[in-house]
């Protein structure tokens, strides 16, 4: 088995046999070697031991489904990359879906009183205060900041959209993040 036998194979190494005859054992042996570190990527993010777990299977097939089409030379540096990007997409799906379970609670239940319906009008109320906070954002974040959360375009899609540089789209994107909430809050407070 080729797993015993070239666990001392750097990381190049093993790319470039995997490049050389694409047999996917190469592959796991990579793989096996941060799976720790995929681990740990996964719960910083989404801080929840099943779902770090699954997103470790599903970074796994993602990254043979893309060696297959791409050369990558800087193995350790892409996987972090890779596993980063794939918990914030399942974070900003997570939101949306909360977003979505918000409004279909209030469309399906708007006649219950009580607790559970002051909660949902208190969402709704920020909700109606993010969207008021948002049209106070400078322009290029408030662009940047819908494009990325509410239409869930990639950094490189908004940066052909608009223009921006990926490093401009990134700041805009986290300044406008920061932004919204202390406006939030600050609307919240009155």
């Amino acid at each position: 088995m080729k797993k015993d036998k070239y666990q001392d194979l750097s990381d190049p190494e093993l790319l470039q046999r995997f490049y050389a005859d694409r047999d996917n054992e190469w592959l796991g042996i990579l793989l096996q070697r941060y799976t720790l570190l995929l681990l740990g990527v996964s719960m910083k993010y989404l801080k929840n031991e099943e779902e770090a777990k699954d997103s470790v299977q599903q970074i796994f097939l993602k990254v043979i489904q893309e060696l297959q089409k791409y050369k990558v030379e800087f193995f350790k540096s892409w996987l972090y990359m890779v596993a980063k990007n794939h918990c914030l997409m399942k974070l900003r799906d997570r939101q949306g879906k909360i977003i979505t379970e918000i409004n279909d609670r209030l469309a399906a239940r708007p006649e219950e009183e009580g607790s559970d319906l002051q909660t949902l009008l208190q969402n709704d109320r920020t909700l109606e205060l993010m969207e008021i906070a948002l049209k106070e954002l400078n322009p290029e974040q408030q662009q940047c900041v819908t494009l990325f959360y509410l239409q869930k375009k990639s950094y490189q899609e908004i940066s052909q959209q608009t223009g921006f540089t990926m490093l401009q789209v990134k700041s805009y994107i986290q300044n406008g993040k920061r932004n919204l909430k202390i406006l939030i809050e600050n609307k919240l407070k009155l």
